[in-house]
């Protein structure tokens, strides 16, 4: 379990976060939601442990990620930036191996069960036929699937991603989606990750983490769809969201419905 005690998280004078809770359990996906500059990845990296709060603390199994030596906090949480890889001869299967670094001797060298893990993460992803494939000939989306074997091998209890659907085209946005599902659902990971994918988040989710700055709403998905934060946070002059059929309409949309139904 992850669990933020009144995180205050901020960048410059500026305050993105304050005062934040939430527990979120083994076996869920949940997704971080919020406007651009909210303070998405700034939370993301304090649940990882890569950045101090400036108040409060995040625990993983009792224990204050922030206060670890990066070897100990390796083995609790994995994290998948939204960085692209494309090392030329670079081979997808020794990616994936990096994971087992925290797991490894001084020497790095692989034992038997490092390599069964690292199989175990390929064919779990899809990706044995594409074990001894560079990065450099891979799409974005299955770059992306390595990164997120890569942490899976990796073998920790919670996996964070930042934004893993950017880039990416809407058959591959929810191919990517079911697949965090699974590996929350039937691996019991505690899978966290930042989205501006709305109706991804909202369809696959256990549950949403809102930034309302300065505030954190951490709710059931089903919850939170029925509270109105996201209607009233995602809404402008030109878009609203439709929390009966879990879409952003646009005021046209609303205008030109209208027009349909009177008479």
């Amino acid at each position: 379990m992850i669990r933020l005690e009144h995180v205050t998280l901020g960048y410059g004078r500026r305050t993105l976060v304050s005062d934040a809770c939430a527990e979120i359990a083994e076996g869920k996906l949940v997704a971080l939601l919020g406007r651009n500059g909210s303070g998405k990845s700034t939370l993301l990296r304090a649940t990882a442990g890569l950045e101090k709060p400036r108040g409060g603390r995040v625990l993983m199994e009792g224990q204050d990620l922030a206060t670890l030596r990066p070897e100990e906090r390796a083995k609790l949480v994995s994290f998948v930036t939204t960085e692209r890889v494309r090392v030329p001869d670079l081979k997808c299967r020794d990616v994936v191996a990096l994971g087992r670094a925290p797991h490894t001797d001084w020497t790095g060298r692989l034992r038997a069960e490092d390599r069964e893990r690292v199989e175990e993460a390929l064919d779990l992803l899809d990706l044995t036929e594409y074990a001894e494939r560079t990065m450099d000939r891979m799409s974005d989306g299955e770059c992306q699937r390595v990164m997120i074997a890569r942490a899976f091998a990796q073998d920790t209890p919670a996996i964070l991603l930042d934004e893993p659907t950017s880039f990416l085209d809407l058959p591959n946005r929810y191919e990517l989606g079911v697949l965090l599902r699974r590996l929350a659902h039937e691996k019991g990971k505690c899978v966290l990750f930042s989205t501006h994918e709305l109706d991804i988040a909202l369809t696959l989710c256990d549950a949403i983490a809102l930034i309302d700055p300065p505030r954190l709403h951490y709710l059931p998905t089903q919850e939170m769809i029925a509270s109105g934060h996201i209607e009233r946070l995602f809404r402008n002059d030109t878009v609203t969201f439709d929390p009966r059929t879990l879409r952003v309409v646009t005021r046209l949309d609303i205008s030109q419905n209208h027009q349909k139904h009177t008479p």
